[in-house]
């Protein structure tokens, strides 16, 4: 009797392992090259460039659009800035409460016309660029009136992605320090894990110039060029009233 309980015991084992693995087997798989959707904040840096004729007609329209996305449901934060040297380019910068929030947005007829009326008035292909946050402080991180806007595009080599997530953060951190600093936020592109956007706000054009030059920056630039898969492209701008 014992042997045969043994037996029986052992085909109930069997039975149940299959079961589990008929059951993994028939759980649809992840399709492949599909992220998972990401979690927390989403922050979308958008760069507008129209033609030079345009740009007053690009400031009535972006001014627009960014008075529509503050009042959108999940919107944490929507400012359009005019880049000082080039004020045919601008640059969007949001902050969605979560990618549900973003992807409403982006079907939502403020964006669908938006991006209407710049194609028709464009120089260069809109490039939006969508990241989640890897060192940022405080979102309602207070402003100043004609604050300096920076916007620096950082690509580090895929090997060297986790020394430039170290590097950029020791810089967010160390830079928030600053009496002039008003906000320093780094964050990671979802797409290209190895890409970053670095967006700054600092009380004038003197507090940037002296930010350039202090022990942390240079530091973080000496680390950069060992790991760098691009140009530095760094833009300063000015919100637009």
């Amino acid at each position: 009797m014992e042997m045969v309980a043994r037996v029986l015991l052992l085909g109930m084992v069997v039975v149940a392992i299959g079961a589990i693995q008929d059951a993994r087997a028939q759980t649809p798989a992840p399709a492949p090259g599909v992220a998972p959707t990401p979690e927390g904040n989403i922050y979308s840096v958008t760069y507008v460039e129209v033609r030079p004729t345009a740009k007053a007609d690009a400031v009535i329209l972006l001014r627009r659009y960014r008075d529509a996305a503050q009042k959108e449901g999940g919107n944490l934060r929507c400012e359009v800035v005019q880049r000082i040297d080039q004020p045919h380019q601008f640059a969007i910068l949001e902050i969605w409460k979560d990618h549900a929030a973003f992807e409403a947005h982006g079907k939502g007829a403020n964006t669908t016309e938006t991006r209407e009326k710049i194609a028709a008035i464009r120089n260069a292909p809109t490039d939006e660029r969508v990241h989640t946050a890897l060192t940022v402080g405080r979102i309602d991180a207070p402003n100043v009136r004609g604050g300096i806007y920076v916007a620096t595009h950082v690509d580090v080599i895929p090997p060297r992605k986790d020394d430039g997530v170290a590097a950029l953060k020791r810089l967010g951190e160390d830079s928030r320090r600053d009496q002039d600093n008003l906000r320093f936020e780094v964050v990671q592109q979802i797409n290209r894990p190895n890409h970053f956007t670095v967006i700054e706000i600092w009380r004038d054009t003197k507090a940037v110039e002296t930010h350039s030059m202090t022990a942390p920056t240079r530091e973080f630039r000496d680390k950069l060029a060992t790991m760098t898969g691009a140009l530095y492209d760094e833009r300063i701008y000015r919100a637009i009233d």
